[in-house]
């Protein structure tokens, strides 16, 4: 009753998609270590480079459980695309990661979270404000979308895609955030601020003082600035093998 079914794909899958299935079940352990996860409902997907399947966690697992191998590849329309595979998908996660993925070729990556500071933030008229550098880069590149509910509604993924536009953040209203991302290192590293951008403004809700904002020409000029910082090279690219290599020393199985 209680016990994982078993899978092994190494050596049985494309380079390419094996690869991508590491980087993703890496991205799910590292929300365990940063205490992200919302017990099994919220969702990381990518797309395999040179296809239009997707990789998604199966529903029902912990993410400290999820392999490179028991990730479940799905088509576009939610269909799981190998027949002998023992896991499901949530719909509700299908939904949201499908409205994007489609809006967005160019993108891998999807990352969406139930944290409560993101929440909190969200759940607020005035959204993001502009109190940390964090919230500078999310801010360059922001958008909203309304809740409507359990994302069960397919009528709502075109609402979900104009809402999104090109941003690479968005605040999901009473519900929680996304970010996109070239890559699966470019997603994590956009939560990362997004999540430390909510949680600064949490803490500032009781200040007593004036709290002073970052003016909006900078927020308008911190692609530029990042891109120098980073020689180039976005963020996900020159944080991400850390990250890689600290999922690895606190999780060794994670690659299987």
């Amino acid at each position: 009753m209680y016990d994982l079914p078993i899978v092994d794909l190494k050596n049985k899958v494309s380079e390419a998609e094996w690869h991508t299935r590491v980087e993703l079940a890496a991205c799910y352990r590292l929300l365990v270590m940063h205490g992200w996860d919302d017990l099994i409902h919220t969702h990381i997907s990518a797309r395999i480079p040179g296809t239009e399947d997707l990789l998604i966690n199966a529903f029902g697992l912990a993410f400290e459980e999820i392999t490179a191998s028991n990730l479940v590849k799905i088509d576009i329309k939610g269909n799981v695309i190998d027949p002998e595979c023992p896991f499901e998908i949530n719909p509700a996660g299908f939904t949201i990661h499908s409205a994007v993925h489609i809006a967005r070729h160019q993108d891998q990556c999807a990352l969406h979270l139930h944290h409560k500071d993101a929440i909190a933030v969200a759940s607020t008229e005035q959204g993001l404000m502009p109190y940390s550098q964090y919230s500078a880069f999310a801010l360059a590149s922001m958008s909203y979308h309304s809740y409507e509910g359990l994302a069960v509604n397919h009528e709502e993924i075109k609402r979900l895609q104009n809402d999104l536009g090109n941003a690479n953040f968005m605040l999901l209203r009473n519900h929680g955030a996304l970010t996109m991302g070239l890559t699966i290192g470019d997603a994590f590293m956009h939560m990362y601020d997004l999540i430390c951008a909510c949680e600064i403004q949490v803490k500032l809700q009781h200040a007593t003082g004036n709290i002073h904002k970052v003016d909006q020409s900078i927020i308008e000029g911190i692609k530029a600035q990042a891109n120098i910082v980073h020689t180039g090279k976005t963020g996900g690219q020159k944080t991400w093998p850390a990250m890689m290599r600290r999922v690895k020393r606190a999780y060794p199985d994670f690659d299987s």
